[in-house]
């Protein structure tokens, strides 16, 4: 599935840099909002084996979506219609935040990097609120004797690369706003994932909601998922009123899908 995401953002990322007179930046769209759907619809196996039934319901809907670009990307390249343009942005936002995440994902370094700050400084944060917690390895550590593992999806690389893609997306905009959304939005994700690792090891660790596993399951999949949710929500809202041209992307991009598919429908 790799050569698949590689083949997703070299696609997008050559469309969205591509200028406006050359009809070849829509087949690379095409293709690459194509590519980028049959990579997510790998995905949700993954995520249902962690029992994160929210993302692998996500990852589906994000491919439907990513089909149904593809098919308009495809079809505009005949028209050329300006309000189309706003596609080749939301390509930039999806290839800028894709190379993130595929390089944390596969770059050893950048991988290891980052799982072992994360690790390094939940283990602080959690001294520095008393919990007995003592490092096992480079990526693991043990809170009251429970051993918790960090991984790539513990790190919040997801949705750094998310909100780096959208910042970066942000036609027109100056460097200037675009530095004040990137830092209320990746430092800020970043802390806040800290504390969601150090919650949840520690719910783990002293059995906070009855047995270490159930402790674990309640504080991962419920209590901090919808403090996530909320975060993303909240920070978006920063984001969206500092880099209000990313709202302007967003509201093209959905008012022609609804028209597509309206069309669509009536047929």
């Amino acid at each position: 599935m790799i050569s698949v995401l590689w083949a997703s953002l070299i696609f997008l990322g050559t469309a969205s840099f591509i200028p406006k007179g050359y009809n070849s930046r829509f087949a690379f769209g095409g293709l690459g909002w194509i590519f980028l759907s049959i990579y997510l619809l790998f995905q949700p196996a993954a995520y249902i084996k962690l029992e994160d039934y929210l993302n692998a319901f996500l990852a589906v809907a994000a491919a439907m979506v990513s089909i149904f670009i593809a098919y308009i990307v495809f079809k505009s390249g005949n028209r050329k219609d300006e309000e189309h343009e706003v596609f080749f942005s939301l390509s930039r936002a999806a290839s800028v935040g894709g190379l993130i995440y595929f390089l944390f994902a596969e770059v050893n370094l950048l991988n290891t990097g980052i799982i072992s700050s994360v690790t390094d400084e939940a283990i602080w944060l959690l001294g520095k609120f008393g919990s007995p917690v003592e490092q096992v390895a480079w990526n693991q550590f043990a809170v009251n004797g429970s051993v918790v593992e960090i991984i790539l999806a513990c790190t919040a690389i997801e949705s750094i690369a998310l909100f780096a893609g959208i910042i970066m997306s942000a036609e027109g905009a100056p460097a200037s706003r675009k530095l004040r959304a990137f830092m209320i939005s990746v430092p800020v994700l970043y802390f806040l994932n800290l504390i969601r690792v150090s919650f949840t090891a520690s719910a783990y660790g002293l059995s906070w909601f009855g047995t270490p596993d159930e402790s674990f399951h309640i504080s991962e999949h419920f209590i901090t998922k919808i403090g996530s949710l909320l975060a993303l929500f909240v920070i978006s809202y920063f984001v969206l009123k500092i880099l209000p041209e990313v709202m302007e992307m967003l509201d093209g991009v959905l008012n022609v899908i609804g028209i597509e598919f309206r069309r669509l429908a009536v047929r």
